[in-house]
């Protein structure tokens, strides 16, 4: 053995045993039994968990034609930023260039990530334009391990190309993939923009007003009919609201391939944020909705309406979040997320008695694992799976400072916030590379990790 872990209770989907870890060449290979190695972690009254897996972070910019314009973190930054806090795989969203196509898109950020990323990766396409060459790639990068595409309904050329999208759904439901649907609706987000710049309403307390409610529930809508059109399985990102989750509900129930991710935001924030003197430092799409909302996105993870927990992670300085803007349309949004995302519901949810410890491990890891291709090599503990696991202080007690986190961004959105259960080791491919905190892994360690055919959870 290379490493051995003592004494810990280990957490899978399935429950938990008190069961010693040996592992070996990155790979778990015996639970239980005797075993011996150079170096063994004592994991007494300490939770292990299989590696947190966020399948929907940015770490590459949008666009590489406007210069300058990027959120502050990439993968050196920002998955040193995960390791912190527990989490051994991100999935990118990989944005294509101007006359650029999938592929361009997973050459460049692979490169970026194989001399940057500290956690194993893995990436997701944008379809920005779905032109012949295009579509025609899906089939050949699906097979070389690229089993995902991402699709924003809040763009403007959606609307003008909706049949050649559907085309290229039916492409990924044939390939074995999977779909990533932003959700919300580009007409409606267009005219309450102008409504409120006709009335003057250009403070961040009306941002939850320029992206409404309806937006998303009406894009959702159309999302949950596209599955049912094309045979393509769909994973709806960060939905915030209860009338949304219902619309998946729906499309559930009849049997339709639906899944549902929520980030961090929407399960301990709500919209009176915006009313702070600082309160554009909340702007993501979509808003913080209400506490109603809220309730509702607790309710999917306890009731497992919601399928996985993933951060966006797009961080900004806090000045430039601050920025004042004549369109409400043009608050800089996202915020860094990948440090805090598992202890704060570790705390939130287990500590507090809301979730599971089952519960955690799969909307933080196995549930991604499936669906996106990588299971059972990892988002569980078990023989032969990757050494990517978390050990849990359950009892360590910290408060949140943005300032002297990870991530290059300067503030966190909780900053203040008392927050319980921490990793005490976090271990990738059998290396221990987070410590308390502390991070002892080098850039250009992550790996693009192989992904297999979607599958159902």
């Amino acid at each position: 053995m290379d490493l051995v872990i003592r004494n810990g209770t280990a957490v899978t989907v399935g429950g938990s045993s008190r069961v010693d870890i040996g592992i070996e060449a990155g790979e778990i290979v015996q639970l239980g039994g005797p075993m011996k190695a150079p170096r063994e972690l004592d994991a007494s009254g300490l939770i292990i968990t299989p590696g947190g897996i966020d399948p929907h972070v940015h770490l590459t910019p949008p666009t590489r034609e406007a210069e300058g314009w990027a959120w502050v973190d990439d993968f050196e930054s920002g998955t040193r930023a995960a390791l912190a806090g527990g989490i051994t795989s991100i999935g990118n969203i990989s944005f294509p260039g101007h006359n650029e196509t999938l592929a361009d898109a997973i050459a460049h950020d692979s490169a970026e990530a194989d001399r940057m990323a500290l956690t194993d990766y893995f990436l997701h396409p944008v379809l920005m334009d779905p032109d012949e060459k295009n579509l025609e790639s899906i089939a050949p990068l699906h097979a070389q391990g690229h089993t995902s595409i991402k699709i924003f309904l809040s763009f403007h050329r959606f609307d003008k190309h909706v049949p050649a999208y559907l085309d290229a759904m039916q492409r990924v439901a044939s390939a074995g993939g999977i779909s990533l649907i932003h959700c919300e609706d580009a007409a409606i987000i267009d005219c309450c923009c102008k409504l409120l710049l006709a009335d003057g309403h250009t403070e961040a307390r009306y941002f939850p007003d320029s992206r409404p409610l309806q937006a998303e529930v009406v894009a959702t809508q159309r999302a949950v009919g596209f599955a049912e059109t094309t045979g393509c399985p769909v994973y709806v990102v960060h939905l915030s609201s209860e009338r949304a989750l219902a619309a998946c509900r729906d499309g559930r129930r009849r049997g339709l391939p639906i899944y549902v991710e929520t980030r961090p935001l929407y399960l301990h924030l709500t919209r009176e944020r915006f009313d702070e003197a600082e309160g554009a430092k909340y702007a993501g799409a979509p808003p913080l909705r209400d506490s109603v909302d809220v309730d509702a996105m607790w309710a999917g993870l306890q009731l497992g309406g919601i399928d996985t927990l993933a951060t966006d992670h797009a961080p900004w300085m806090l000045a430039d979040k601050l920025e004042a803007v004549d369109n409400p349309a043009e608050f800089k949004q996202g915020v860094a997320d990948l440090e805090t995302c598992l202890p704060m519901l570790y705390s939130s949810g287990v500590h507090s008695g809301r979730l599971s410890l089952e519960q955690f491990v799969a909307v933080t890891s196995t549930n991604a694992a499936k669906l996106f291709g990588l299971y059972p090599r990892k988002g569980t503990i078990a023989v032969g799976a990757d050494a990517d696991l978390v050990v849990w202080d359950p009892h360590a007690t910290r408060t949140v400072d943005g300032k002297s986190m990870h991530s290059r961004s300067d503030f966190s959105p909780y900053d203040g916030w008392k927050v319980t259960g921490w990793p005490r080791w976090t271990i990738s491919r059998g290396e221990v590379v987070a410590e308390a905190g502390e991070i002892t892994a080098v850039p250009g360690r992550g790996r693009l990790a192989p992904r297999g055919p979607h599958r159902s959870i």
